[in-house]
């Protein structure tokens, strides 16, 4: 983002608005909060001309029309606030907000709408009108006019009216993220597959303010470039939610093989998921990591019983995370799809877990069997050697942002998010 002192303010013809939810519980340590949102926000935009701030539990953001669609993209991607929409900025008197409100009514009728009402909120007390007083004295044109109806139970458009530092009139405001600037709650390396469950965990967790890196263990020739290629599109898309991320690819077929003779086959699964474990914790430790998360979800699958879990979590010499283990799979689903992972977790190229699963895998394993097995296959030394040749790639939102709208030319990119209607 160019963000030049001696600013000509009069460059900027398009203003955003988003506001701050959760921050506003911090207290006396906002501040902090709301620095990291602006940082991470900063950080998207890095190449579009946009002047971002906060106050009073509202983000702004001001650019021209050759940055809008790179800052809604940003705008749906941004942990840390409740919604957002796109605003007029009018005079701060009635007429202004008059002229704001006619406005937008205006434009609605055109597009079939017939009933609205006003919210409206006054921030700036020294205003002369309260904030009922706005509402009904703003939609005085619109009513008299016989632009729109006024419905104030069930309307087809909703009209802001904010009265703060400067007067916003807007519509269409979009739900987001929720949840706490990425950045704020440390660092957790993501186990991530190329199913639905690993991607949606790693987000649930950006959404507590955890900054995530991750790591993927690939078996080729048994899983193909495809699966690979499916992963590393999985990490660009939360990337965009967590500012960026780099994912480990560890190659996991010669232990694979190994676990395969040495280990009874019903409890390759489980011996597998130990070594993965193994890998995660070095990983973990080189990028300096305080957790390790998975997308395991209790009782979803075999390896997934409760004894299951206390094995593989018996290898984890970090603090073990499952933000989806109360979750059933309607639940995961319905968050891939609004993350926009759900199309891509299931193409039909299968990762090294699914490709290598028993008939009958191991249902109640113990931790004292799992131990004995591990230790006949003896496969330290190769994680060790698949830990030190593994590949880094990064993914990164301002990367993503910046060759899609970080020049004169915009591509509709409409679809990569769906934001659900909401009132800010």
């Amino acid at each position: 983002m160019k963000d030049k002192k001696n600013r000509d303010y009069s460059f900027y013809t398009e203003s955003y608005i988003g506001k701050v939810g959760e921050l506003t519980l911090k207290g006396s340590n906002i501040k902090v909060f709301e620095k990291q949102l602006v940082n991470n926000l900063r950080h998207m935009l890095e190449s579009i001309e946009c002047h971002i701030y906060t106050t009073s539990g509202r983000l702004y953001i001001d650019t021209n029309k050759e940055g809008c669609n790179a800052v809604e993209f940003a705008l749906d991607h941004l942990i840390g606030i409740t919604g957002w929409a796109k605003t007029m900025v009018v005079e701060k008197s009635l007429e202004g907000i008059k002229a704001g409100v006619k406005q937008l009514a205006l434009e609605a009728r055109e597009n079939g709408i017939q009933t609205f009402k006003i919210r409206a909120r006054r921030e700036d007390k020294s205003f002369p009108l309260d904030s009922y007083q706005i509402a009904c004295q703003g939609a005085a044109d619109v009513f008299d006019n016989n632009i729109l109806k006024v419905d104030v139970h069930n309307p087809q458009l909703t009209i802001f009216v904010e009265v703060r530092e400067k007067c916003f009139v807007y519509s269409d405001a979009k739900k987001t993220c929720r949840g706490l600037p990425v950045g704020m709650s440390g660092k957790g390396l993501l186990l991530l597959s190329g199913g639905l469950d690993s991607p949606v965990a790693g987000y649930r967790m950006m959404r507590r303010g955890m900054k995530v890196e991750c790591v993927y263990f690939h078996s080729y020739p048994y899983t193909s470039e495809e699966a690979q290629k499916k992963v590393e599109d999985l990490a660009q898309t939360i990337a965009c939610y967590g500012m960026d991320t780099h994912l480990n690819v560890i190659s996991f077929t010669d232990i694979q093989m190994k676990i395969k003779e040495k280990a009874p086959e019903e409890w390759s699964t489980m011996i597998l998921r130990l070594c993965m474990m193994k890998a995660a914790n070095l990983v973990a430790e080189r990028i300096k990591a305080q957790c390790i998360i998975t997308g395991e979800s209790l009782g979803q699958v075999a390896s997934q019983t409760i004894e299951n879990l206390k094995v593989t979590e018996s290898c984890a010499e970090y603090p073990l995370l499952r933000p989806l283990v109360g979750l059933d799979k309607e639940e995961i689903v319905a968050t891939a799809k609004e993350i926009n992972t759900y199309e891509t977790s299931i193409l039909p190229y299968e990762d090294c877990c699914v490709l290598f699963s028993p008939k009958h895998p191991v249902l109640h394993a113990t931790v004292e069997e799992a131990e004995e097995i591990l230790q006949n296959c003896d496969l330290d030394q190769m994680i060790q050697e698949s830990f030190e040749t593994r590949k880094i790639l990064r993914f990164s939102a301002r990367d993503f942002i910046g060759k899609n709208w970080g020049t004169k030319e915009i591509n509709d990119m409409t679809g990569i998010c769906n934001p659900r209607p909401s009132d800010l």
